[in-house]
């Protein structure tokens, strides 16, 4: 047995209820076997053992009072990943789905995208089982406030710097913010998302979706090839979604669906990406009873909107499928429908949304196939760079940040083409982004001892 698999088989062993974590180890650890072979003083070092360990985990209870005055009670956690070459970063995530196993696959996967960045960050993630859809305002307050005041002892400008995820926009990174500043006295850049009147950055609500697109541009681009005329179909409807959407259309391609959890909505003109920025901010709105996707053709009738599994986007032909949604959303029949129907390129805008078979399955018929810890770390980025507005007391404009951000993404895309050809992988993005981010992780690590 193999370096990689010994270890994948002492996850599964040690976590056997935590099949996403399990999921990401897998997908990392099996492309990394031509590294250890070039260089064994990896395993001489554990590095891989000491690498799918978080350095920390921490779960704390989460009371609260709703607007009924009744007390509820929620989970919070924070996982503490790596700090090798940074500061802890990564989102928070408030939603039901979230437990241990979700958020160490999510921290695991943010140690290699933020190494990506070649920004100093390490990885981490956190959040709470708290569902902030239906919540008043003032009950996402309460339940922020109890969430920080347990958070705020563990996090810091220099220790551990969170950001927003799913669940946790804007109005929530506030009352975080806000419940921080008034615990520890003190002003810091120790929450990225936050408003522009309190040290906010431009663009970063726009920076994964347009990150992901100037990944995809690259590639085409290297290649002879554009966004002009190109069919895109998209899953999801959230941020990542919408603004990836806009970009799309600026660069001259047009997207035909998109969807959120109750359908999904095809508009052969070209998804309009302010239609459903407005349908987000409505359910964003502490209003959001009723709100969908079906809003959608009230404002451009000539697009057909369709109940059900959000899934069946993959079914319309396209050229390009941006992925924009969760976890595990493209399964193995829906990448065997894309490239029945001439799908090129699929770049993940989400963390994971590509079943291990669906991505085998791509790779095996000629799909160029680029993971979200390569094409969507235009978010961490961004959140990297308001880190350093915050440092500097700065505020960038939109431009220099979008800028600096289209500087790095195209960086990456070339940052893992060139190491899936230096270790005899020519074209092959998983191997090439993972072999990129875990070497220069685990040359940090060697560099610092045991610890």
């Amino acid at each position: 047995m193999s370096y990689a698999s010994d270890i994948i088989e002492q996850v599964k062993a040690k976590d056997p209820n935590q099949p996403e974590f399990i999921q990401a180890v897998t997908e990392v650890l099996t492309s990394l076997e031509p590294v250890f072979e070039a260089h064994p003083e990896y395993q001489q070092n554990k590095i891989l053992e000491r690498i799918v360990e978080p350095e920390r985990v921490i779960q704390f209870r989460v009371p609260w009072v709703d607007d009924k005055g009744e007390i509820q009670v929620n989970r919070g956690f924070r996982v503490e990943f790596n700090s090798a070459i940074g500061p802890y970063k990564g989102g928070l995530r408030f939603n039901p789905t979230v437990y241990l196993g979700m958020l160490k696959f999510l921290g695991f996967e943010q140690i290699f995208k933020n190494a990506l960045t070649t920004l100093p960050m390490g990885g981490g993630k956190g959040g709470s089982d708290f569902d902030p859809k239906g919540k008043s305002n003032n009950e996402i307050m309460h339940f922020c406030q109890s969430f920080m005041t347990e958070l705020a002892r563990h996090i810091g400008p220099d220790t551990d710097v969170p950001a927003g995820d799913l669940g946790v926009g804007g109005r929530e990174i506030g009352y975080l913010f806000g419940q921080y500043k008034r615990i520890r006295n003190e002003w810091s850049g120790v929450l990225t998302g936050k408003g522009l009147s309190f040290g906010g950055s431009l663009a970063r609500t726009e920076a994964t979706g347009y990150g992901l697109v100037y990944f995809v541009d690259e590639y085409l681009k290297c290649h002879g090839d554009s966004f002009e005329g190109k069919n895109v179909v998209v899953h999801g409807s959230g941020n990542v979604a919408i603004y990836a959407i806009q970009k799309v259309a600026q660069l001259g391609g047009k997207t035909l669906a998109c969807s959120d959890t109750k359908g999904w909505v095809y508009d052969a003109e070209g998804i309009d990406y302010t239609v459903l920025e407005d349908i987000y901010n409505k359910k964003r709105s502490g209003h959001d009873a009723g709100v969908s996707l079906a809003l959608y053709v009230e404002a451009r009738p000539s697009a057909e909107y369709h109940a059900g599994d959000g899934r069946e986007v993959w079914q319309i032909p396209c050229d390009i499928a941006l992925p924009c949604a969760r976890e595990n959303t493209l399964h193995l029949a829906d990448a065997k429908a894309l490239v029945a129907n001439g799908c090129k390129v699929v770049g993940e805008g989400a963390n994971m949304p590509t079943t291990l078979d669906a991505t085998e399955y791509f790779q095996a018929n000629g799909v160029a196939f680029f993971p979200g810890k390569a094409a969507n770390a235009g978010g961490v980025a961004t959140s990297g760079l308001e880190m350093s507005q915050n440092s500097e007391r700065l505020s960038w404009t939109f431009e220099q940040v979008d800028a600096k951000l289209e500087e790095i993404m195209r960086g990456i895309y070339h940052t893992c083409d060139d190491a899936a050809r230096k270790y005899g992988h020519e074209g092959d993005f998983v191997m090439g982004a993972n072999i990129a981010g875990f070497v220069k992780v685990a040359d940090a690590m060697l560099a610092q001892g045991v610890c």
